[in-house]
């Protein structure tokens, strides 16, 4: 079976909002298109308290971008964004969702982040989705959203350590840094990853 799990395409993430995406709000109507070519559809959702340890706010003295170092590894600081219950953490308006089986949420433990759908920054605590789709029967997993450098992109790494045949849908992501994603796409494709854009599935 083959899964389309879309990351992330919130408020915050979108021109406009607090953490935004450049371009972010161009891969709604792709994304909406090739929905129903999918077996199965989830998504993902960033779902932070307020106090959350990313945020440069809860940082004295750190500015936004600054980087620190959390459980022994980097760790960016960020806009707030994506706060539980907040206009920003909601998903796009224009995003479709009649056809989502389920949403998995996120960053929601204060003290560490959370890029992947899969796993905390750590690796220290699921959030379940593995053992969600092997459930399903999915063998192969189709990734697109926000960002497609971060959360994206960890997110693809993680399915392929899960075992996941991984397809990443370029045209159905943007990248926060387009230059930075240069070098982890080739990063992706080395792992056995395939590129894909949306007119495969059309």
């Amino acid at each position: 079976m083959k899964a389309l799990i879309i990351i992330d395409v919130q408020n915050d993430f979108i021109p406009g909002g607090s953490l935004p995406v450049p371009n972010g709000d161009k891969i709604v109507p792709v994304i909406n298109r090739i929905q129903d070519t999918f077996d199965l559809v989830i998504a993902s959702q960033d779902w932070h308290p307020q106090d959350h340890v990313s945020f440069a706010s809860n940082h004295k003295g750190k500015s936004v971008f600054d980087e620190i170092e959390l459980h022994g590894k980097p760790q960016t600081l960020w806009p707030d964004h994506c706060v539980q219950g907040t206009q920003g953490a909601e998903f796009h308006p224009d995003l479709n969702t009649d056809k989502w089986e389920t949403i998995f949420r996120k960053g929601t433990d204060k003290s560490i982040d959370s890029y992947s759908a899969f796993y905390d920054n750590g690796h220290l605590k699921s959030t379940g989705l593995t053992g969600y789709l092997k459930e399903k029967g999915v063998s192969e997993v189709y990734l697109c959203g926000l960002a497609g450098d971060i959360c994206v992109y960890f997110s693809t790494m993680d399915a392929l350590e899960e075992g996941f045949t991984c397809f990443f849908i370029e045209d159905a992501s943007q990248a926060l840094d387009a230059e930075a994603f240069k070098s982890l796409k080739k990063k992706l494709i080395d792992k056995g990853v395939q590129i894909v854009n949306s007119e495969f599935f059309l």
